[in-house]
């Protein structure tokens, strides 16, 4: 039989704070993701925390990825009435300051870099390249722009025209996200250049909410008893060690079963080519 537990009415709860790691490029596939961080984010909500820290370290990337990622963290916070504070190690750029600015609050170190709230496309232009080659381009579309940009042929000013409305349509979001996130705390200035901050700077323009470390953060603000977990991709290495063993594995049997079969093969063939043998032996 199982012993019933008695909880001690008089025993304060120990106050507890989930961490997620948000650490590198934002994008799809390797790098952050929302289909990649929803088991860590969905984690670090579920079991009801005193707050949810992100420790944030990125130079951006995608800002689809950064909006879905962000949306995820607001769902998560207001469905389940949570504070998310967000700590800034070397970086919180462009989209990484998307993910930032997610937090209630967010605390840097003294030396940490955030901002660039703008967007960028880069590319190369390898028209004369070519032409000095001898190399023609041959490019058959249905739809006038379905070459915009074409890096072996010269740029046009329409294409140009129309990229950048694209970027600005984009950039608009970023700036709607952050002024919806950050409000009044903003300074009264464009902030939206692409320009970055360092240290008290981003504190003085209202970027962020002050300088502060994890844990002496939490520590003074819930007691020396405070309990973390660390919720992260890095939770995940031996669910996905787990599933590449299974693929090599699968791939190491099929190997195993297709030598086995054709030395079976060659054991059937084996008489045909002894009697094969012994007839030559007797001519």
């Amino acid at each position: 039989m199982k012993q019933m537990k008695l909880k001690n009415p008089f025993r304060k709860k120990r106050k507890s704070v989930s961490i997620v790691t948000l650490n590198g490029m934002i994008a799809t596939g390797r790098g952050l993701n929302d289909a990649g961080l929803a088991p860590a984010l969905e984690k670090a909500f579920s079991k009801k925390p005193d707050a949810v820290a992100l420790v944030i370290n990125s130079p951006g990337g995608s800002p689809v990825q950064s909006s879905l990622i962000g949306a995820r963290i607001r769902r998560l916070a207001d469905e389940k009435d949570i504070p998310v504070y967000a700590f800034v190690e070397d970086l919180a750029a462009s989209g990484g300051y998307w993910l930032a600015a997610s937090a209630d609050e967010i605390y840097i170190d003294s030396s940490s870099v955030v901002g660039s709230i703008g967007v960028i496309s880069t590319g190369f232009g390898l028209d004369q390249l070519i032409n000095k080659h001898g190399i023609e381009r041959r490019v058959h579309t249905a739809g006038n722009s379905k070459s915009m940009l074409d890096p072996f042929q010269p740029q046009k000013d329409e294409d140009i025209k129309r990229l950048k409305k694209l970027l600005e349509d984009v950039h608009q979001n970023f700036k709607d996200h952050i002024s919806s996130r950050r409000g009044s705390k903003l300074a009264d200035r464009d902030l939206f250049t692409g320009e970055i901050w360092v240290g008290q700077r981003a504190i003085d323009d209202g970027l962020v909410d002050g300088i502060g470390h994890l844990v002496p953060f939490f520590k003074e603000k819930f007691g020396d008893k405070v309990s973390f977990k660390i919720l992260d991709k890095k939770n995940q290495f031996f669910h996905v060690l787990a599933q590449k063993f299974m693929v090599i594995l699968a791939i190491a049997l099929k190997s195993v079963l297709l030598l086995h079969a054709l030395e079976c093969k060659n054991k059937l063939l084996m008489p045909k080519k002894i009697i094969h043998i012994a007839k030559k032996g007797l001519t």
